[in-house]
């Protein structure tokens, strides 16, 4: 089935900052990643993305000079002819932005008195069938105190209270939900809630490798992270943190551990050394759980810092150190330890890790990580943040079903 072609409609577009016009990049972004093609129509702004046009109508703007006298007029409850000359020349400009548009989202249109005109012009396009529509309500003038003295009983005012027919509308939380469904005399189910998301390496300024890495070894969808910025080498004991990744297994739990150091340089049975750790990740089915990055390319600074910033916990299972300096590096991003009991790593961290015998079993290990991670709220909010807030996710649960309603 062909993807219907999308316009994504505001009074104004990035790079002017704002939350909806901060959501409304996004949308582009991945209606335009998944395939679909988009534009958007604006009153201001310019291109954002090379596969996203944008389509300038400066009548659209709400800080336009034209529709700011309209606007002002219409505030103290007046209607003259200069409403019906812009709404005009709005649904002159609509008709032909929307040429060949399968499906219109418009934001805060359908619900806000920013440009009345603009909302009049696109109620008669939808009683036309001229265009389907989804309503991608933020605010809403007739339930905000500070726009009272601004709404005024009849047409066109009443338009923003009433449910638009053949309309989808969504709105970004449920207590909008609760607000619209009243303001509308809608049923509640009848609305739909897709809540604003975000961009996980975007908003911690990963690299373009560790992005890539996120991607391909689906670091995101795990849970939990574990990181072992180490050398493969003996004394690192990796196999101890192979198990107790297929431990943490029989907890139902999705863990992932990301090895994060190349062969040990000075010592050729550090090549036999991985091969029997790969032995053992292929006995324990862990395949796709225990990563070894030397195999994907150079782990530098950056890249060595986003991990950090993305792990859920420190696994640091040496038989034998000097110091750790990940431990200071763990600390320094929050990271929890859990690490070996030996002296270096007890003088780096003190009282501030959480400490294994050497000779202690993998399960009991796991089950220790298992009770921590359940008790951390700054894992479990985080876990929430990639399940339910990630654009990738909203895009395929939420978004893309709209487009298909329609």
């Amino acid at each position: 089935m062909q993807k219907p072609k999308v316009a994504i409609l505001h009074y104004s577009a990035p790079p002017i900052i704002g939350g909806v016009e901060s959501t409304l990049s996004a949308h582009a972004r991945l209606l335009a990643d998944h395939g679909y093609a988009v534009k958007i129509i604006a009153g201001r702004g310019e291109q954002f993305d090379p596969r996203v046009p944008i389509h300038i109508i400066p009548i659209v703007d709400s800080k336009h000079s034209f529709v700011l006298e309209v606007n002002r007029r219409l505030a103290s409850g007046k209607i003259d002819g200069d409403l019906h000359v812009l709404n005009k020349a709005l649904g002159h400009a609509l008709a032909q932005a929307l040429e060949g548009v399968d499906v219109c989202i418009a934001h805060n249109v359908l619900t806000l008195h920013k440009n009345l005109a603009l909302s009049i012009a696109l109620h008669e396009m939808v009683q036309e069938r001229r265009v389907r529509l989804i309503a991608w309500c933020h605010d809403f003038a007739w339930r905000d105190p500070l726009y009272a003295h601004e709404m005024h009983e009849g047409w066109p005012w009443d338009l923003l209270r009433q449910a638009w027919a053949g309309v989808k509308y969504v709105v970004v939380s449920e207590g909008r939900r609760q607000e619209l469904a009243r303001l509308l005399g809608l049923a509640e189910e009848e609305i739909a809630v897709v809540p604003p998301g975000l961009d996980v390496c975007e908003f911690l300024g990963v690299s373009e490798t560790t992005w890539r890495w996120v991607r391909e070894l689906n670091l995101l969808d795990t849970a939990p992270l574990l990181l072992l910025p180490a050398r493969v080498t003996r004394r690192k004991n990796i196999e101890l943190a192979i198990e107790i990744t297929a431990a943490l297994r029989e907890h139902s739990l999705a863990p992932k551990l990301v090895v994060m150091g190349p062969l040990g340089p000075h010592n050729p049975a550090n090549r036999a050394y991985l091969e029997e750790l790969r032995e053992r990740q292929k006995r324990r089915d862990l395949d796709e759980a225990v990563i070894f990055l030397q195999e994907y390319g150079l782990v530098d600074d950056a890249t060595r810092r986003d991990l950090y910033w993305l792990a859920d916990a420190l696994l640091f299972t040496s038989q034998r150190e000097g110091f750790g300096i990940p431990i200071l590096e763990a600390g320094l991003t929050r990271l929890p330890i859990f690490c070996a009991d030996i002296p270096p790593f007890r003088e780096s961290a003190g009282e501030y890790a959480h400490y294994f015998a050497l000779d202690e079993s993998p399960t009991v290990i796991a089950e220790r990580l298992v009770q921590f991670l359940a008790q951390d709220e700054r894992y479990q909010l985080k876990q929430r943040v990639v399940r339910e807030y990630a654009w990738p996710r909203i895009f395929k649960e939420r978004i893309e079903p709209l487009l298909k309603e329609t």
